[in-house]
């Protein structure tokens, strides 16, 4: 129930409002987004990948409504990219990118000018040494984005996948996705979903979670395995032993300022420990479906107004 009304929130213009202009919410913030400014994006990265982590940045924004907000989107992504590369992180960082905030929900052509906008993006990731990976959204989305993936893999092979694990379709999916030299991020989802698409226990989540990690780590791509859960940690640990897979045949990843000691558990071990790092000033969205994916994450923000405020 908690978690159904966070992600009604995150939908919400009042709320909205209320939270951004909140003296207490820009310090909570930073907790969870590294900055407003391709800047900040950039010194979070140079702090994580010195401490043997890796990195990929998401721009936020969404829903783009206008044109011209979808190129200078991609115009942000290629100067951030530009910034890495002269700052010699894109060995370790590279970037996620939401199709709807490059133009995929524009009337008319919006498909193709999210398709050529990522294009553009993908040539600077290369050309600055890295990669990009598309952010999965809602479900209404998921068919548009994995074809305009096949697309964009035609000329960048490495470009990354998401599935969300509490979509009804994830399993399947994966199969399809389970190939050779394919990266692929599993999730468990953090968009607010009708039960006729998507499962609504955690439990029922989590069983799939781990059936799509089992054909994720039994084929000949490279998983990419974001979780925090520890349970799931394990079982992934154990998957790795059952397939025979090597170290950097695959990835932990998890969200900037979520369980910091655990990625440097990982990282110390030896395994490629990714974090996704948000940064500019559309925020509250993905703030609110943090909350919403783990409670704990909505206590530390109360206890935070409570002791500001």
């Amino acid at each position: 129930m908690l978690r159904r009304v966070l992600l009604s929130l995150s939908r919400s213009g009042r709320v909205r409002h209320l939270v951004e202009t909140a003296p207490v919410s820009r310090g909570v913030v930073a907790r969870f987004v590294a900055g407003t400014r391709e800047q900040d994006a950039v010194a979070v990265s140079r702090r994580l990948v010195d401490s043997g982590r890796l990195v990929s940045l998401d721009r936020l924004g969404e829903d783009t409504v206008e044109r011209s907000q979808a190129e200078a989107t991609r115009d942000a992504y290629v100067s951030l990219l530009d910034m890495l590369a002269r700052d010699g992180l894109t060995a370790g960082a590279e970037v996620s990118v939401k199709l709807s905030a490059v133009g995929q929900a524009l009337p008319g052509d919006g498909e193709k000018i999210a398709l050529d906008n990522a294009f553009t993006i993908c040539e600077a990731a290369r050309a600055a040494g890295t990669t990009v990976t598309l952010d999965m959204e809602d479900h209404t989305t998921t068919d548009s984005t994995l074809g305009i993936l096949a697309d964009l893999r035609r000329d960048f092979p490495d470009v990354g996948a998401v599935v969300q694990a509490y979509l009804h379709r994830t399993e399947s999916d994966c199969r399809a996705l389970a190939t050779e030299g394919s990266r692929v991020r599993l999730c468990k989802g953090a968009y607010k979903e009708p039960a006729s698409v998507a499962f609504q226990t955690r439990a029922e989540v989590d069983q799939s979670y781990v059936r799509c990690l089992k054909v994720l780590m039994a084929g000949p791509g490279y998983p990419m395995v974001a979780t925090h859960d520890p349970r799931l940690i394990a079982i992934t640990d154990e998957l790795v032993r059952r397939n025979g897979r090597e170290r950097g045949s695959y990835e932990y990843q998890m969200l900037y300022g979520i369980r910091p000691h655990e990625q440097e558990r990982l990282a110390a071990r030896g395994e490629k420990m990714r974090v996704y790092v948000p940064y500019g000033d559309e925020w509250y969205g993905y703030l609110v479906r943090r909350m919403a994916e783990r409670p704990a994450n909505l206590v530390f923000f109360l206890r935070s107004v409570a002791t500001k405020g």
